[in-house]
C-alpha cells in the first residue's frame, strides 16, 4: 500500500501468475497420491482364526475346571500357592497324600478368571498316589 497525496491510499496489486502443469500436479495430485500409498504399506488385521481349545484328559473327577474360590470351600485353604506365569498352582497337604491344583485362564489371552486345568496327586514322600483316594481324603478333613 502507498499513502497518496489528501490521504488516499493506492492499493498496488501484484499481477498473479497461471499455475504450470508442475504445480498443479505437486499441489493437487501428489498428496492424495502419496496418502494412499501410504495407507496401503498399513496392516490391517485379517480375520482372527479362533485358537483351538487344548483339550486335557480329565483327571481329577469334577475338579476340572473349578476356580480357586470353588476348591477353597471344597478343602479349605491351601498349604502352599505359587504363581506360575499365568497360572497358579495351589497345594493342600494331608493324610496320606499331597495334592496339586493348577489354574490357568481360558484360552490364550492370558486373561480371565482362573480354572483348574490339572491335577496331580503324591504321597509326601513323593511316589504316585490315586488322584481320587487323595480327593476323597481331603475332603474327609
Amino acid at each position: 500500500r502507498l499513502a497518496g497525496k489528501a490521504g488516499r491510499v493506492a492499493v498496488t496489486r501484484l499481477p498473479v501468475q497461471p499455475h504450470t502443469a508442475t504445480q498443479f500436479v505437486m499441489r493437487h495430485l501428489i498428496a492424495p497420491i502419496a496418502a494412499l500409498t501410504l495407507s496401503a504399506c498399513a496392516s490391517t488385521p485379517g480375520p482372527v482364526a479362533p485358537t483351538p481349545v487344548l483339550k486335557l484328559p480329565v483327571q481329577g473327577g469334577d475338579l476340572i475346571g473349578s476356580t480357586a474360590d470353588e476348591l477353597g470351600v471344597r478343602f479349605g485353604q491351601p498349604q502352599f500357592q505359587v504363581r506360575e506365569g499365568p497360572g497358579v498352582k495351589l497345594q493342600w497337604a494331608g493324610g496320606p497324600c499331597v495334592l496339586d491344583a493348577f489354574l490357568y485362564p481360558p484360552g490364550s489371552s492370558g486373561s480371565g478368571t482362573l480354572r483348574v486345568t490339572y491335577i496331580d496327586s503324591r504321597r509326601p514322600t513323593g511316589e504316585p498316589f490315586d488322584r481320587a483316594a487323595c480327593i476323597a481324603a481331603l475332603k474327609a478333613q
